[in-house]
């Protein structure tokens, strides 16, 4: 009951990276493509700077550097994930400019990458924003198919 009161949340994505657009359901993982972890997409990158897609609070950084996890202030919870199956890398390619705990901004530099050392190692390149409360998402829209890093890529409704 009055489920019209609650205001909508949402949030303008920018990309990470720039690159091609594509489906979270296009990406060369199950875990992703069946949505296990939760909504998302993923650029399929041609620069090595990895920016901040939404305002946020840096929850975690995976120990081997393939996977940072933000917060928002409104509580949506988001993972970038460089690569699939980089994890493997143990660090190698990734180079991580941010911390635990910092707050970050749509454009701030959070990571560079050796894409080329992740191509060699026969890892699949694509960077993969995934909104790891799949039930808060209500909805995700992409508007563009090629994005340049941090412009806007398109919205979340949670």
């Amino acid at each position: 009951m009055f489920q019209f009161l609650k205001k909508k949340k949402q949030e303008i994505i920018h990309a990470p990276c720039s690159g091609q657009v594509i489906p979270i359901t296009e990406v060369k993982d199950p875990v992703f493509s069946q949505k296990l972890l939760g909504d998302g997409f993923a650029i399929i990158p041609n620069d090595e700077k990895i920016t901040v897609p939404i305002t946020g609070q840096v929850l975690s950084v995976f120990p081997t550097k393939h996977a940072i996890s933000f917060r928002t202030e409104e509580g949506l919870e988001y993972l970038i994930h460089i690569g699939v199956d980089t994890v493997k890398l143990q660090g190698a390619p990734f180079t991580i400019l941010i911390k635990e705990n910092d707050i970050v901004n749509p454009g701030d530099i959070i990571a560079e990458v050796d894409f080329n050392q992740i191509i060699k190692a026969r890892k699949d390149p694509s960077v993969i924003v995934v909104f790891t409360e799949n039930n808060q998402v209500k909805n995700l829209s992409l508007n563009k198919k090629f994005v340049e890093n941090g412009n806007t890529c398109g919205k979340v409704n949670f």
